[in-house]
């Protein structure tokens, strides 16, 4: 079979890789589509460090094609969205239903394919760039057979990176504010999340002019140029300390929420300047692991502002991806809009091009 592989040197279109059968515990999923996200460009740059040869792909659906022994949550035939949590389901923070701090999801490095006869890694416990993958039968999520493929994919990383963040890691209550900072495919879930939530006020950050429509769309209420030297100033003029005053004692004034997309020292500084009393940062972006960034004490100690972490959007997959997809059926949250176009598995450097000119929510892969 086929699939893109992670060569050492870049991300190429390789016949003549194959994956073992179900072990215990596991499902062989046969792709039907799969999204293509910035950290399968990252890691095909090497910036993971991860080995090679492997096959890359972390947001992926498809039909179950075989199970193993004790698999009782799918059955061959069913629907499924892939999860990259390869949980242990039994440790404390598993039976908390916080599987992404479940340590046994960190890693995952295994061999379970074969390039041309020669071991083969896969990445992020997923590797849905192939016909055919190999993966524990808890990161196997059945979905009806309604939800199309292309927009079922998705929900395996982009969307409840961003969703995940408004809905699972914090508490936004109906009428408050928030920012995005970033409108990419995460930026935007994490946009039509606080449209469930009913926040009030959404104001869109970018770089990208050509993002606003698709903010718009997706609920955003503003829409900011994030090159901006005052776009702090450009947020408390739409959130004001009072009117005519932008800033109050000790920076009163802003939003409730920023969702920090974008996690560069800069951005998360002029993101905290954004909030009011009581206002939370949270960062969803994945930085380098030496990035740093530096922030005063006051805004902390005197008015509990704060700065949250989030991995994956704090996600639990059997139970948050099943009601992101009953949005999606009853209206209430947008997948196929997220589709700006589709590629056969050659078209994967397309793909990645569309990406890097903008406007593109996310480019999808079908592989059937």
């Amino acid at each position: 079979m086929k699939g893109i592989v992670y060569t050492g040197e870049g991300a190429e279109v390789l016949d003549g890789l194959e994956v073992r059968d179900a072990g215990p515990g596991e499902v062989v999923v046969r792709i039907m589509a799969a999204g293509v996200c910035h950290s399968d460009i990252t890691a095909a740059s090497g910036a993971f460090g991860w080995p090679a040869p492997a096959v890359l792909g972390h947001e992926g659906a498809g039909i179950v094609e075989q199970i193993g022994t004790g698999v009782t949550n799918v059955a061959v035939g069913d629907h499924v969205i892939v999860s990259t949590l390869q949980a242990c389901g039994m440790c404390k923070a598993c039976g908390a239903g916080k599987p992404t701090r479940c340590r046994s999801t960190l890693g995952n490095m295994a061999q379970p394919f074969t390039l041309d006869g020669d071991p083969c890694w896969n990445f992020a416990a997923a590797s849905v760039f192939t016909e055919r993958t190999v993966v524990r039968a808890i990161q196997a999520v059945k979905i009806p057979d309604d939800v199309p493929f292309t927009s079922a994919c998705l929900v395996g990383c982009g969307v409840m990176t961003g969703a995940g963040a408004v809905l699972y890691r914090s508490n936004v209550e109906v009428g408050q504010t928030a920012v995005v900072y970033g409108c990419g495919g995460v930026g935007l879930n994490a946009i039509q999340a606080l449209r469930v939530r009913r926040a009030s006020r959404i104001i869109a950050i970018d770089v990208d002019p050509q993002k606003e429509a698709l903010a718009r769309s997706f609920g955003a209420t503003d829409f900011l140029d994030g090159r901006a030297a005052d776009i702090v100033d450009q947020v408390r003029t739409l959130v004001p300390y009072k009117p005519g005053e932008l800033s109050g004692p000790f920076g009163a004034g802003g939003v409730d929420w920023v969702y920090d997309v974008v996690a560069r020292p800069e951005v998360t500084l002029n993101a905290l300047n954004m909030l009011d009393w009581g206002g939370n940062v949270v960062i969803i972006g994945t930085p380098g692991g030496d990035a740093k960034f530096e922030l005063p004490y006051q805004p902390f100690t005197q008015n509990e502002r704060g700065v949250i972490g989030c991995r994956a959007g704090s996600y639990s997959p059997h139970t948050h991806m099943p009601q992101i997809i009953d949005l999606y059926r009853r209206g209430e949250f947008m997948l196929d809009e997220l589709v700006s176009a589709t590629y056969p598995l050659e078209g994967f450097h397309d793909a990645v091009h569309d990406m890097h000119e903008g406007g593109v929510a996310r480019g999808v892969l079908v592989l059937d």
